[in-house]
Protein backbone atom coordinates (compact mmCIF):
# COMPACT_ATOMS: atom_id res chain seq x y z
CA UNK A 1 0.00 0.00 0.00
CA UNK A 2 1.29 3.57 -0.91
CA UNK A 3 1.80 5.81 1.83
CA UNK A 4 1.25 9.25 0.20
CA UNK A 5 -2.18 7.94 -1.48
CA UNK A 6 -4.65 8.98 0.84
CA UNK A 7 -6.80 6.42 2.27
CA UNK A 8 -10.03 5.54 4.82
CA UNK A 9 -9.92 4.60 8.62
CA UNK A 10 -12.11 0.98 7.18
CA UNK A 11 -9.46 0.72 4.41
CA UNK A 12 -6.49 1.13 6.91
CA UNK A 13 -8.14 -1.23 9.35
CA UNK A 14 -8.65 -3.66 6.60
CA UNK A 15 -5.15 -3.54 5.63
CA UNK A 16 -3.53 -3.98 9.05
CA UNK A 17 -6.31 -6.42 9.68
CA UNK A 18 -4.25 -8.56 6.69
CA UNK A 19 -1.33 -7.93 7.72
CA UNK A 20 -1.75 -9.10 10.87
CA UNK A 21 -3.57 -12.73 9.72
CA UNK A 22 -0.44 -13.07 7.50
CA UNK A 23 1.70 -12.95 9.93
CA UNK A 24 -0.22 -15.26 12.12
CA UNK A 25 -0.68 -17.56 8.98
CA UNK A 26 2.98 -18.03 8.71
CA UNK A 27 3.60 -18.06 12.46
CA UNK A 28 0.75 -20.34 14.18
CA UNK A 29 2.44 -23.60 12.60
CA UNK A 30 5.89 -22.81 13.46
CA UNK A 31 4.05 -22.41 17.05
CA UNK A 32 2.48 -25.56 17.36
CA UNK A 33 5.26 -27.56 16.31
CA UNK A 34 7.73 -25.80 19.20
CA UNK A 35 4.50 -26.21 21.41
CA UNK A 36 4.26 -29.70 21.61
CA UNK A 37 7.69 -30.47 21.92
CA UNK A 38 7.47 -30.42 24.98
CA UNK A 39 3.99 -32.44 25.64
CA UNK A 40 3.96 -35.06 28.00
CA UNK A 41 2.48 -37.69 25.49
CA UNK A 42 3.87 -40.06 22.87
CA UNK A 43 2.01 -38.04 20.27
CA UNK A 44 2.60 -34.82 19.17
CA UNK A 45 -1.42 -33.80 19.17
CA UNK A 46 -3.83 -32.83 21.56
CA UNK A 47 -5.08 -33.23 24.28
CA UNK A 48 -2.26 -31.54 26.00
CA UNK A 49 -0.74 -34.20 29.02
CA UNK A 50 1.41 -31.91 30.75
CA UNK A 51 5.09 -29.99 30.25
CA UNK A 52 8.45 -32.04 29.96
CA UNK A 53 11.64 -31.58 28.75
CA UNK A 54 11.94 -35.28 27.83
CA UNK A 55 12.06 -35.03 23.93
CA UNK A 56 15.28 -32.38 24.48
CA UNK A 57 17.13 -34.29 27.52
CA UNK A 58 15.85 -38.09 28.24
CA UNK A 59 18.39 -40.54 28.58
CA UNK A 60 15.61 -43.72 27.75
CA UNK A 61 13.74 -45.09 25.65
CA UNK A 62 10.19 -44.95 24.60
CA UNK A 63 11.27 -41.48 25.62
CA UNK A 64 14.67 -40.63 24.20
CA UNK A 65 15.40 -36.77 23.74
CA UNK A 66 16.92 -35.49 20.40
CA UNK A 67 20.50 -35.14 22.66
CA UNK A 68 20.83 -38.83 23.22
CA UNK A 69 19.50 -40.03 19.69
CA UNK A 70 22.86 -40.70 18.00
CA UNK A 71 21.39 -41.44 14.48
CA UNK A 72 19.67 -37.99 14.70
CA UNK A 73 23.18 -36.19 15.73
CA UNK A 74 24.95 -38.02 13.63
CA UNK A 75 22.79 -37.15 10.74
CA UNK A 76 22.85 -33.21 11.81
CA UNK A 77 26.43 -33.78 12.10
CA UNK A 78 26.28 -34.66 7.97
CA UNK A 79 23.86 -32.02 7.26
CA UNK A 80 26.27 -29.77 8.99
CA UNK A 81 29.03 -30.90 7.02
CA UNK A 82 27.58 -30.79 3.62
CA UNK A 83 26.28 -27.56 4.48
CA UNK A 84 29.75 -26.31 5.04
CA UNK A 85 31.28 -27.81 1.62
CA UNK A 86 28.51 -26.48 -0.23
CA UNK A 87 28.28 -23.19 1.20
CA UNK A 88 31.93 -22.63 1.14
CA UNK A 89 32.07 -23.71 -2.67
CA UNK A 90 29.03 -21.57 -3.78
CA UNK A 91 30.49 -18.45 -2.27
CA UNK A 92 33.81 -19.08 -3.51
CA UNK A 93 32.04 -19.77 -7.23
CA UNK A 94 29.43 -16.59 -6.32
CA UNK A 95 32.28 -14.29 -6.11
CA UNK A 96 33.54 -15.18 -9.28
CA UNK A 97 30.74 -14.88 -11.40
CA UNK A 98 29.77 -11.62 -9.58
CA UNK A 99 33.17 -10.20 -10.67
CA UNK A 100 32.75 -11.74 -14.33
CA UNK A 101 29.07 -10.55 -14.71
CA UNK A 102 29.67 -6.99 -13.49
CA UNK A 103 33.43 -6.18 -14.44
CA UNK A 104 33.33 -7.91 -18.19
CA UNK A 105 32.03 -7.82 -21.50
CA UNK A 106 32.23 -10.66 -23.99
CA UNK A 107 30.13 -12.23 -26.38
CA UNK A 108 27.22 -14.67 -24.74
CA UNK A 109 27.12 -12.87 -21.28
CA UNK A 110 23.36 -12.76 -21.75
CA UNK A 111 22.65 -16.49 -22.55
CA UNK A 112 25.72 -17.76 -19.54
CA UNK A 113 23.85 -15.62 -17.20
CA UNK A 114 20.54 -17.19 -18.40
CA UNK A 115 22.00 -20.24 -17.98
CA UNK A 116 22.99 -19.46 -14.41
CA UNK A 117 20.19 -18.48 -13.07
CA UNK A 118 18.16 -21.53 -14.89
CA UNK A 119 19.08 -23.75 -11.40
CA UNK A 120 16.39 -21.37 -9.70
CA UNK A 121 13.46 -22.16 -11.63
CA UNK A 122 13.32 -25.77 -11.73
CA UNK A 123 12.46 -27.96 -9.18
CA UNK A 124 14.74 -29.58 -6.61
CA UNK A 125 13.26 -32.54 -7.09
CA UNK A 126 14.00 -32.49 -11.21
CA UNK A 127 17.07 -31.43 -10.66
CA UNK A 128 18.14 -34.12 -8.55
CA UNK A 129 17.09 -36.54 -10.74
CA UNK A 130 18.60 -35.22 -13.89
CA UNK A 131 21.74 -35.06 -11.73
CA UNK A 132 21.12 -38.51 -10.68
CA UNK A 133 20.74 -40.00 -14.08
CA UNK A 134 23.53 -38.14 -16.12
CA UNK A 135 25.83 -39.76 -13.49
CA UNK A 136 24.60 -42.89 -13.11
CA UNK A 137 24.99 -42.74 -17.01
CA UNK A 138 28.65 -41.49 -16.50
CA UNK A 139 29.21 -43.96 -14.26
CA UNK A 140 27.66 -46.45 -16.11
CA UNK A 141 29.91 -45.92 -18.75
CA UNK A 142 32.68 -46.15 -17.15
CA UNK A 143 32.72 -49.21 -15.94
CA UNK A 144 31.54 -50.63 -19.41
CA UNK A 145 34.80 -49.22 -21.08
CA UNK A 146 37.60 -49.17 -18.37
CA UNK A 147 36.00 -51.72 -15.92
CA UNK A 148 36.31 -48.83 -13.51
CA UNK A 149 33.53 -47.78 -10.34
CA UNK A 150 33.92 -44.82 -9.59
CA UNK A 151 32.04 -43.87 -6.13
CA UNK A 152 31.70 -40.15 -6.56
CA UNK A 153 29.12 -40.42 -9.08
CA UNK A 154 27.34 -43.05 -7.24
CA UNK A 155 24.55 -41.72 -4.83
CA UNK A 156 26.76 -40.01 -1.58
CA UNK A 157 27.53 -37.51 0.17
CA UNK A 158 29.65 -36.14 -3.00
CA UNK A 159 26.24 -36.09 -5.47
CA UNK A 160 24.57 -34.38 -2.44
CA UNK A 161 27.27 -31.55 -2.30
CA UNK A 162 27.12 -30.84 -5.97
CA UNK A 163 23.81 -31.22 -6.61
CA UNK A 164 22.57 -28.72 -3.95
CA UNK A 165 25.65 -26.75 -5.36
CA UNK A 166 24.36 -26.47 -8.58
CA UNK A 167 21.20 -23.90 -7.72
CA UNK A 168 22.74 -22.18 -4.06
CA UNK A 169 25.61 -21.15 -6.06
CA UNK A 170 23.26 -18.94 -8.11
CA UNK A 171 21.76 -17.52 -4.91
CA UNK A 172 25.17 -17.03 -3.77
CA UNK A 173 26.18 -15.20 -7.11
CA UNK A 174 23.07 -12.88 -6.80
CA UNK A 175 23.67 -11.87 -3.00
CA UNK A 176 27.22 -11.00 -4.08
CA UNK A 177 26.49 -9.14 -6.76
CA UNK A 178 23.74 -6.70 -5.27
CA UNK A 179 26.34 -5.60 -3.23
CA UNK A 180 29.42 -5.24 -6.14
CA UNK A 181 27.01 -3.02 -8.07
CA UNK A 182 27.34 -0.47 -5.31
CA UNK A 183 30.91 -0.62 -5.40
CA UNK A 184 33.08 2.86 -6.37
CA UNK A 185 35.45 1.33 -9.17
CA UNK A 186 37.69 4.96 -8.92
CA UNK A 187 38.78 3.28 -5.29
CA UNK A 188 40.62 0.63 -6.90
CA UNK A 189 41.70 3.14 -9.85
CA UNK A 190 43.35 5.09 -7.06
CA UNK A 191 45.34 1.89 -5.50
CA UNK A 192 46.66 1.65 -8.83
CA UNK A 193 47.71 4.80 -9.09
CA UNK A 194 49.86 4.89 -5.59
CA UNK A 195 51.14 1.33 -7.27
CA UNK A 196 49.23 -0.87 -6.31
CA UNK A 197 48.61 -4.26 -8.83
CA UNK A 198 44.97 -4.75 -10.06
CA UNK A 199 45.29 -7.88 -8.21
CA UNK A 200 46.23 -6.40 -4.49
CA UNK A 201 43.45 -3.55 -5.26
CA UNK A 202 40.98 -5.77 -5.36
CA UNK A 203 42.46 -7.18 -2.21
CA UNK A 204 43.12 -4.92 -0.31
CA UNK A 205 39.82 -1.99 -1.45
CA UNK A 206 37.38 -4.28 -2.96
CA UNK A 207 37.28 -7.33 -1.11
CA UNK A 208 36.92 -6.05 2.42
CA UNK A 209 33.84 -3.42 0.58
CA UNK A 210 32.22 -7.41 0.21
CA UNK A 211 32.57 -8.99 3.16
CA UNK A 212 28.98 -8.14 4.59
CA UNK A 213 27.80 -9.82 1.15
CA UNK A 214 30.79 -12.82 1.11
CA UNK A 215 29.02 -13.33 5.17
CA UNK A 216 25.48 -12.78 4.52
CA UNK A 217 26.08 -15.13 1.12
CA UNK A 218 27.48 -17.99 3.15
CA UNK A 219 24.82 -18.08 6.32
CA UNK A 220 22.23 -18.29 3.40
CA UNK A 221 24.06 -20.82 1.72
CA UNK A 222 24.76 -22.87 5.09
CA UNK A 223 20.99 -22.62 5.97
CA UNK A 224 19.50 -23.64 2.14
CA UNK A 225 21.91 -26.72 2.21
CA UNK A 226 20.90 -27.51 5.45
CA UNK A 227 17.63 -27.45 5.11
CA UNK A 228 17.23 -29.16 1.36
CA UNK A 229 15.11 -32.08 0.83
CA UNK A 230 13.77 -32.54 -3.07
CA UNK A 231 17.37 -32.60 -4.33
CA UNK A 232 18.91 -33.98 -1.82
CA UNK A 233 16.20 -37.00 -1.62
CA UNK A 234 17.31 -37.91 -5.15
CA UNK A 235 21.15 -37.89 -4.30
CA UNK A 236 21.38 -39.48 -1.05
CA UNK A 237 23.63 -42.39 -0.16
CA UNK A 238 23.94 -44.40 3.34
CA UNK A 239 24.63 -41.40 5.00
CA UNK A 240 21.45 -39.61 4.94
CA UNK A 241 21.59 -35.80 6.50
CA UNK A 242 18.83 -35.07 8.37
CA UNK A 243 16.28 -33.88 6.61
CA UNK A 244 16.20 -37.37 5.44
CA UNK A 245 16.57 -39.20 8.56
CA UNK A 246 13.32 -36.83 10.18
CA UNK A 247 11.54 -37.87 6.84
CA UNK A 248 12.44 -41.50 7.56
CA UNK A 249 11.40 -41.29 11.20
CA UNK A 250 7.88 -39.32 10.10
CA UNK A 251 7.17 -42.16 7.71
CA UNK A 252 7.34 -44.67 11.19
CA UNK A 253 5.08 -42.54 12.74
CA UNK A 254 5.77 -39.23 14.33
CA UNK A 255 6.94 -38.52 17.62
CA UNK A 256 7.45 -34.97 19.86
CA UNK A 257 10.90 -35.88 19.39
CA UNK A 258 10.70 -34.10 15.55
CA UNK A 259 9.00 -31.18 17.29
CA UNK A 260 11.91 -31.13 19.29
CA UNK A 261 14.47 -31.18 16.32
CA UNK A 262 12.63 -28.62 14.21
CA UNK A 263 12.20 -26.41 17.06
CA UNK A 264 16.43 -26.24 17.54
CA UNK A 265 16.57 -25.72 13.83
CA UNK A 266 14.31 -23.04 13.72
CA UNK A 267 16.52 -21.45 17.27
CA UNK A 268 19.58 -21.83 15.27
CA UNK A 269 18.19 -20.28 11.88
CA UNK A 270 16.90 -17.65 13.61
CA UNK A 271 20.27 -16.86 15.86
CA UNK A 272 22.29 -17.22 12.22
CA UNK A 273 19.89 -14.48 10.57
CA UNK A 274 20.61 -12.39 13.77
CA UNK A 275 24.35 -12.86 13.91
CA UNK A 276 24.15 -11.66 10.36
CA UNK A 277 21.70 -8.76 10.61
CA UNK A 278 24.13 -7.52 13.49
CA UNK A 279 27.36 -7.94 11.36
CA UNK A 280 26.03 -6.30 8.14
CA UNK A 281 25.28 -3.28 10.64
CA UNK A 282 28.28 -2.92 11.94
CA UNK A 283 30.12 -3.24 8.59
Amino acid sequence: MIPTIPRSRAIRLAYGAYVGLFFVYLALPLTVVAVFAFNDSQFPSLPWQGFTWDWFLGDARPRLGVFHERPILRAAGTSAFVALCVSVLAVAVGLSNAFLFNRYEFRGKGLLYMLMLLPLVIPGIVLGISILVFSSTVANGLWEVAQRDIQALRPGLTLVILGQFSFIATITTLVISARLQKFDRSLEEAAMNLGASRLTAVRTVTLPFLVPALVGALVVAFLMSFENFNTTLMLVGSDAPLTIAMFDRLKEGSTPLLNAVSLLLMLGSSLLALVVIAFQRRA
